[in-house]
C-alpha cells in the first residue's frame, strides 16, 4: 500500500506542476481578440505611400488587445511608416500630438506593447542587418481597430509590428528597395 499510495502522489504532483507549467505557457500567449469587418474606403481616402495596404471591404481582419511578451530582445517584423503631416500614418502622433519627419527615427508600437501609452516618448533599442539604433516612441499602431478614417482606411496592425520611420531603416543600413517588413528584435533603452 506505501509504494502505490507514493506512486499515486507522484503522479498527482507530475500532473500539477505539467498543468501549472501550462498555464504560464497560456499566460504568455496572445490570442485574438475579435475580428473587423472591412470597408472599401472613399475615394483618395486610403494613403498607399510605403506600399501601406487599404482595406478590402467584405474582408475580416483579426484584432489584438495584447502582444507577445517584452523581453531583452523582442521578436518583431519591422515595418514602414511616414508620421510627416500627409505621411500614410494618418494623423498626428498619439503621444505628442505632432508629426514626425522621415528623418528622425521614431516608431508606432502595436497596441499590447504601446500599453495605453505607457512606452510613449521612451526611446527603444531595434537591432537587425547587423546593426542597432535608438529610436523614439511617439505613436500606436492600432491593434483593436481599423478600416475607418480615423486609421486612414487602414486593417488593423498585427500584435508584433514595430512600424518605423525612414530614418531607422536607414540607420539599419536596409537598401531602399528592401524597405517594407524586416524581422528585428527590440528592447526598451
Amino acid at each position: 500500500m506505501g509504494k502505490s499510495f507514493c506512486l499515486r502522489a507522484s503522479l498527482l504532483l507530475f500532473v500539477l506542476i505539467l498543468t501549472a507549467d501550462c498555464l504560464k505557457v497560456e499566460a504568455q500567449t496572445c490570442r485574438p481578440s475579435g475580428s473587423i469587418r472591412g470597408r472599401k474606403p472613399p475615394p483618395g481616402q486610403c494613403n498607399t505611400e510605403n506600399d501601406s495596404d487599404c482595406c478590402v471591404a467584405g474582408k475580416l481582419y483579426t484584432t489584438y488587445k495584447c502582444s507577445p511578451t517584452v523581453s531583452q530582445s523582442t521578436k518583431a517584423v519591422l515595418t514602414i511608416n511616414s508620421f510627416q503631416k500627409g505621411g500614410d500614418g494618418g494623423g498626428p502622433s498619439e503621444c505628442d500630438n505632432q508629426y514626425h519627419s522621415d528623418d528622425t527615427p521614431v516608431v508606432a508600437l502595436s497596441t499590447g506593447w504601446f500599453n495605453n501609452e505607457s512606452r510613449c516618448l521612451k526611446n527603444i533599442k531595434i537591432s537587425a542587418n547587423g546593426r542597432s539604433v535608438v529610436a523614439k516612441v511617439v505613436d500606436e499602431c492600432d491593434s483593436t481597430m481599423g478600416c475607418d478614417s480615423d486609421h486612414d482606411y487602414q486593417p488593423p496592425c498585427p500584435n508584433n509590428i514595430v512600424d518605423a520611420s525612414k530614418a531607422v531603416w536607414e540607420a539599419l543600413g536596409v537598401p531602399r528597395n528592401d524597405w517594407g517588413e524586416l524581422d528585428i528584435v527590440w528592447s526598451d533603452a
